[in-house]
């Protein structure tokens, strides 16, 4: 496999930083959308399944520019991050951790998974698996399992999408099946290590923050390049930070971000077209 996109969570305003970067780095020339491999989290996996559809970013990118009509308001606050805190960082075993957040997401009081799941849908352009090598991540919540869903997990897209982007104590798991599952980003909020077997590996990472026994995410980077990958990580800068906010939840600040990330391009324009060839 030549070329892997890794697709990290950031919430509302990471999904338009990313889309805003891709539409830049497509307008410079440079075709990352066109990477063998797309790994989608949370945020992520929201621009992942946009990437593949086949249609331009361009497209996606204008509409985080338009009104957030169909968003639900949210706020990822200072509450949340401790009892998620709190309940993923008592134990040192990384499966045990995501079991508890899982608890934590079951008892909270938060939407139905019926409004979360319009929302999931308006933002799908194709509600198929795409031909294009997808893969979404997701934690079941009783078990704190690590899953990756894709066009042969048996789920449908809307659902594995849904699952990967149901931040515990703010969005409700998603039920399939039996199972209920949790944002893949409890995991990892990039889980880059899914893309080990790519030659080139491009990672927008609107968040890299982790807890616990998560995995860093410089200690991702480091795996892959040891295994002989060659690694470009992208980050929002200070302009995107600004325009992003404290609450990455929040739908009025997508457009600011959007236009962060689509100027961000211009800056790393050249690493990622030296990465991509």
């Amino acid at each position: 496999m030549r070329r892997a996109l890794v697709l990290g969570g950031g919430g509302v305003t990471g999904v338009a930083w990313e889309l805003g970067l891709l539409a830049g780095l497509t307008e410079r020339g440079v075709p990352v959308t066109d990477a063998d491999l797309v790994v989608g989290t949370s945020a992520g996996s929201i621009v992942g399944a946009q990437v593949c559809s086949g249609l331009p970013v361009q497209r996606f990118y204008a509409e985080q520019l338009a009104p957030p009509s169909r968003e639900l308001a949210a706020r990822l606050g200072v509450s949340v991050l401790a009892r998620l805190i709190w309940a993923g960082g008592r134990s040192r075993d990384a499966v045990r951790s995501r079991a508890r957040i899982g608890a934590m997401a079951v008892a909270a009081r938060t939407p139905s998974e019926a409004s979360q799941r319009a929302v999931i849908e308006a933002r799908l352009p194709q509600r198929e698996w795409p031909a294009r090598r997808l893969l979404v991540t997701a934690v079941d919540a009783s078990s704190g399992e690590f899953v990756v869903f894709d066009r042969d997990s048996g789920v449908s897209l809307v659902e594995a999408v849904g699952a990967s982007c149901a931040v515990p104590g703010v969005w409700p798991p998603v039920t399939i099946g039996a199972r209920r599952f949790v944002d893949g980003g409890m995991r990892s909020s990039v889980n880059a290590d899914l893309a080990a077997d790519a030659r080139a590996v491009l990672m927008l990472a609107p968040t890299s923050a982790s807890f616990g026994p998560m995995p860093r995410l410089s200690a991702q980077v480091a795996g892959l390049r040891a295994a002989g990958s060659r690694v470009v990580v992208v980050t929002p800068d200070a302009a995107a930070r600004a325009a992003i906010g404290r609450n990455v939840l929040d739908p009025a600040r997508r457009a600011g971000a959007a236009r962060a990330g689509r100027a961000q391009a211009d800056v790393v324009g050249d690493e990622v077209a030296a990465l991509w060839v």
